[in-house]
């Protein structure tokens, strides 16, 4: 009887040891599936970097814009700045003028005689 528990038991392990390894059969179908799914993945990711350099590529453009409008904006600046600075000269040189125009006008009828 002991022999026969024995054979019993030792069969049971070695169908649980053989059931747990898959069939080949059912084995291939889901290596294809996982093939299609890497496929899958790997078009999706070359997607992405592809749409990412895009993205980084329009980003770069728009801030050397914005460096080149900054850039422009300093030039009008200092355009201005040496144009405010001209005429403040020569509003400097109309006054000296003006000044000097009235004094000898002040001059000439203080050298005038009385009549």
């Amino acid at each position: 009887m002991k022999k026969v528990i024995a054979t019993l038991i030792a069969t049971l392990f070695a169908s649980a040891a053989f059931a747990q390894t898959p069939a080949p059969a059912v084995h291939a179908p889901a290596v294809a599936v996982v093939k299609a799914e890497a496929k899958q993945s790997k078009e999706v990711a070359k997607a992405d970097a592809k749409e990412t350099k895009a993205v980084v590529k329009a980003d770069a453009k728009e801030a050397t814009a914005v460096a080149g409008a900054k850039e422009d904006v300093a030039s009008a600046k200092a355009d201005a700045k040496v144009s405010k600075a001209k005429a403040h000269k020569k509003a400097k040189k109309a006054k000296h003028k003006a000044a000097v125009k009235a004094e000898k006008a002040e001059n000439a009828e203080a050298a005038m005689p009385a009549k």
